[in-house]
């Protein structure tokens, strides 16, 4: 098992770190750039509401159907054929929700047409995490992890065209940027609803009462997870765009995107890792087999990167913010910072998180999440209007960790993990390390080689410290281990 999550690990990020990087720092930061703070930051408000209510299109489906299947192969075509009607029914209610309480809060005309494509997109994205979670849960990884980049590499060439060349003979604008995702969104959907017909062979779409009864009962307990979460990870910008006056509230959302970038640029990675051992610990569970080592092991792979990019982003965030953006960068480098020390957190979470979720236990988890909401919410009440942008990355960073490290002592508690005290020592020397690395580093001539001697000499540290160890990870992927 630790052969599959390793070599499948290897080409989801080779394949990421292929396309995603493009996209984020080609498309979508010149997008930004082009079209102003302002107006990238009604966007990047309406797209986070958008994703706080997006729980009504998946109450949990997906979750919980990549366990389940991961665990019965043979419930395949049967709930494909009752789990598409349940997704078209809940787009409904996504949309009837979503838009009524954009009403409720004063949306304007501009803002709801921008939401009513914003709406289509969630869904379609929903709809493909639905049917990748059929592909990944019958463990075909290969397949799942060229899936995980389709979307990307459309909006790549459709927005490279409208960005960089005079084809259309129209002005970019945010619109535009938004159509560009429902067509790659479209495309995409449609060719995993291929592949996944392929797998479970021809079916019939069903609106069967009892079948959605019974599944949104097993399913709700996810569903009311991934809502608290969605809460406490995309409500920032919501917030600050409601919450200060106009247009301070736009320009702060746009602020607070420009760092937020960054900080879901890397999350994205982190994704990748619950991904893979989602239906890995499902399977393991059910086996009776001990998750300890490839706890472990998983846990190693993601906090190592994520104590690199938040120290490096601390002594680098002026010059990696001057690079990226035209504008307001003296303000956004402080947000990076903060941001990124959160990330240590967001690695707990995908890790011990995915193990407590393939567990099934929801209870600790949702318990978790509702005081993780509730921390960020009075937080940005408190910081924003004192603070603005800088109050909601101070909300994020507080709440991020304290879910993160929660997670992780639940994880410890229920399967009765023990870290070694070696281990502990061994991370602890090499985060003291890492700060010296950077303070060091800052004395070079060029910061950008001072950012690569941090990142570099970070890793060597991370093997001359056996946390990283090369000949063990060879021995994993030439053989399977277990």
């Amino acid at each position: 098992m630790k052969r599959k999550f390793v070599t499948n690990l290897i080409l989801l990020l080779f394949l990421n770190l292929l396309i995603k990087p493009f996209w984020i720092f080609g498309i979508d930061r010149t997008v930004q750039n082009t079209v102003g703070d302002e107006s990238y930051g009604l966007y990047f408000a309406l797209f986070n509401f958008s994703m706080l209510l997006n729980i009504f299109l998946d109450v949990g489906i997906t979750n919980y159907n990549n366990r389940n299947i991961a665990q019965h192969n043979f419930l395949l075509p049967k709930h494909l054929s009752n789990i598409i009607g349940l997704k078209l029914v809940l787009a409904v209610v996504y949309a009837i929700f979503s838009l009524g309480i954009a009403a409720i809060i004063g949306y304007n005309n501009i803002q709801f047409h921008l939401l009513l494509f914003l709406i289509l997109n969630q869904f379609l994205i929903s709809f493909t995490l639905y049917l990748r979670s059929n592909i990944s849960a019958l463990h075909f990884f290969r397949t799942d992890s060229f899936i995980s980049v389709l979307d990307r590499s459309i909006m790549l060439v459709i927005c490279s065209i409208l960005l960089f060349t005079n084809w259309t003979g129209i002005q970019f604008n945010i619109n535009w940027f938004v159509y560009a995702q429902s067509i790659a969104y479209v495309l995409t959907a449609l060719i995993t609803l291929g592949i996944v017909l392929s797998k479970s062979g021809r079916i019939k779409i069903r609106f069967d009462r009892s079948f959605f009864s019974v599944f949104l009962r097993k399913s709700y307990p996810y569903a009311l997870l991934i809502l608290l979460m969605s809460f406490y990870n995309r409500i920032d910008s919501v917030m600050l765009e409601r919450l200060l006056p106009h247009p301070i509230g736009k320009q702060q959302a746009g602020i607070y995107a420009q760092a937020f970038r960054l900080l879901d640029a890397v999350s994205m990675f982190g994704l990748l890792f619950a991904g893979l051992l989602l239906p890995i610990f499902s399977r393991m569970i059910k086996l009776k087999e001990k998750v300890g080592q490839m706890v472990q092991l998983s846990f190693t792979l993601l906090i190592i990167p994520a104590i690199i990019i938040a120290v490096s982003s601390i002594f680098y965030s002026n010059q990696i913010m001057a690079t990226l953006y035209t504008s307001n960068t003296e303000k956004s480098s402080g947000l990076l910072g903060i941001l990124m020390i959160g990330f240590v957190g967001i690695a707990c979470t995908y890790i011990f998180g995915t193990l407590l979720t393939a567990n099934g236990s929801l209870k600790q988890l949702n318990i978790m999440a509702f005081f993780g909401m509730l921390l960020n919410i009075v937080l940005n009440l408190v910081l924003i209007p004192r603070f603005m942008a800088y109050g909601s990355a101070y909300a994020s960073l507080c709440t991020q960790l304290f879910t993160g490290f929660a997670q992780l002592i639940l994880a410890c508690l229920i399967f009765k993990l023990k870290p070694k005290i070696s281990f502990i020592i061994q991370l602890s020397v090499f985060t003291s390390g890492t700060i010296i690395l950077a303070f060091l580093s800052l004395q070079l001539q060029h910061w950008f080689s001072g950012f690569l001697v941090t990142i570099f000499g970070s890793l060597l540290l991370a093997v001359v410290l056996r946390l990283f160890n090369i000949r063990n990870l060879y021995q994993i992927i030439r053989y399977d281990q277990e």
